[in-house]
C-alpha cells in the first residue's frame, strides 16, 4: 500500500501560486522532497525583496520536477497561457497582497491582488475540474472578535483592517463557488507564520535586521500584545494535509471548509522579543508606543477541527523556531543586505 500511495504522489501535479513567498515555497520544497510534480507561479512583486523570493526559488529549482513561471493570478488569460497543455490535479492558492499596515496604505493593491485574483483562481480550478484547491485565509478574519480562543465558528463580519476584509471576502466567495458548482475548496486561516526564509515585513524579521543594524526596534501597544506564533514547518504539514483532504470528503451539503492553523498557544510580544535577542546574541534597544490601527491585541488559535479533520498536530514551539529562525537570519544577512 505505501509504494502504491509512492507511486499515486508521483503522478500528481500541484500548481502552487504565491510559489516565490514564505510559506510557498517551504510547501512546494515538502512537496517535491516527496516526489511530487509542482508547477509554481509567481509575480514577484516588490512588495519586499526580489532576491529574497528568486534565492527561494533558487533552492525549488534544484530539486525535483519543479517548473516556475512568473504570472499575476489577477490576469486570467495569463494564468492559462502559462499553464499551457498541462493540468493540475490540486491548486494550493498562495497568492496574495500581504501585510495589514499596507493595507491602509494602498488598498487598490489588495482589490486587485486578494480579490480579482482570488476570483480568477475560481474560475480556474472549475474549468479545470481540480480534485481540490487550497487557499490561504488569515487569522485577520476574526478582526474585532472578543471571544478567546478563535474558533472557525466564531463570527467574522467586522474587520479592523482592509486586509481582513479581503481575506473574509474570499472565503465567502469559495463558499459561493462550492454551493453553486460543486468543486472542493478549503480555506486556511494562518496564525502569526515566522521561520527560516521568512518575510521581512513580519515583527520576528524587523527586529533580528534592527538588532544586527545597531537600530532601535518599535514595540507596539508598549508591548502588551500577544500572537499565536506558528513555526512554518508546522503549517507546511497542516497545508499539505489540507491539499490530500478535499472537503468533499466530509460528507458536508457544500464542500468547503475553513481551517484555523495555529500553534494553539498565545505568546507574549516581549517573550519573541528576549528570544530574538537570545538568538541574535545582542540586546535590542526599545521604543515603545501605541497599538497601530488594524492591529489586534491578542491572537489564539482554536485548532480542535484541523486536529480532528486534518490530524493536525503542531510540534515546534517559539524558542525551538526562533532558535532556528536567527541561526539561518545570520548566515543569510549578508548576502540579503546586498539588496540594500
Amino acid at each position: 500500500m505505501a509504494a502504491l500511495m509512492g507511486l499515486r504522489k508521483n503522478f500528481m501535479t500541484i500548481l502552487i501560486t504565491g510559489v516565490a513567498g514564505f510559506i510557498g515555497a517551504h510547501v512546494a520544497q515538502k512537496l517535491l522532497a516527496e516526489g511530487r510534480s509542482v508547477i509554481g507561479f509567481d509575480n514577484l512583486n516588490d512588495y519586499y525583496s526580489s532576491k529574497l523570493k528568486r534565492d527561494r526559488l533558487e533552492t525549488l529549482c534544484a530539486q525535483g520536477d519543479f517548473s516556475f513561471q512568473e504570472v499575476d493570478v489577477a490576469a486570467p488569460a495569463d494564468l492559462r497561457s502559462a499553464l499551457s497543455d498541462r493540468k493540475p490535479t490540486k491548486i494550493l492558492h498562495l497568492a496574495a497582497q500581504a501585510g495589514v499596515r499596507y493595507s491602509l496604505q494602498n488598498p487598490a493593491a489588495y482589490t486587485k491582488s486578494n480579490l480579482e485574483g482570488h476570483f480568477a483562481m475560481l474560475e480556474l480550478a472549475k474549468s479545470l475540474e481540480v480534485e481540490n484547491m487550497v487557499y490561504a485565509s488569515s487569522s485577520s478574519v476574526y478582526g474585532g472578535n472578543t471571544k478567546i480562543p478563535f474558533a472557525e465558528t466564531d463570527q467574522t463580519d467586522d474587520p479592523v483592517s482592509f486586509y481582513g476584509a479581503t481575506k473574509k471576502s474570499n472565503e465567502l466567495m469559495s463558499q459561493s463557488y462550492a454551493r453553486l458548482y460543486g468543486f472542493s475548496l478549503t480555506g486556511l486561516r494562518f496564525f502569526t507564520v515566522y521561520g527560516p526564509w521568512g518575510r521581512p515585513d513580519m515583527a520576528y524579521w524587523i527586529f533580528a535586521e534592527k538588532i544586527l543594524r545597531g537600530e532601535p526596534i518599535r514595540v507596539f501597544n508598549h508591548g502588551k500584545m500577544s500572537r499565536d506564533f506558528t513555526f512554518i514547518d508546522d503549517i507546511v504539514d497542516g497545508t499539505i494535509a489540507a491539499l490530500d483532504r478535499p472537503a468533499s470528503r466530509l460528507g458536508l451539503s457544500v464542500p468547503h471548509r475553513v481551517y484555523n492553523l495555529g500553534n494553539d498557544r498565545p505568546e507574549p510580544l516581549m517573550d519573541l522579543i528576549r528570544l530574538t535577542e537570545q538568538g541574535m546574541g545582542q540586546v535590542a534597544e526599545k521604543d515603545f508606543g501605541p497599538m497601530q490601527k488594524g492591529d489586534l491585541e491578542k491572537t489564539w488559535a482554536d485548532i480542535q477541527r484541523a486536529r480532528t479533520e486534518l490530524g493536525f498536530d503542531p510540534r515546534v514551539g517559539l524558542q525551538e523556531g526562533l532558535t532556528r529562525f536567527t541561526a539561518w537570519f545570520k548566515d543569510y544577512w549578508t548576502r540579503y543586505r546586498q539588496t540594500d
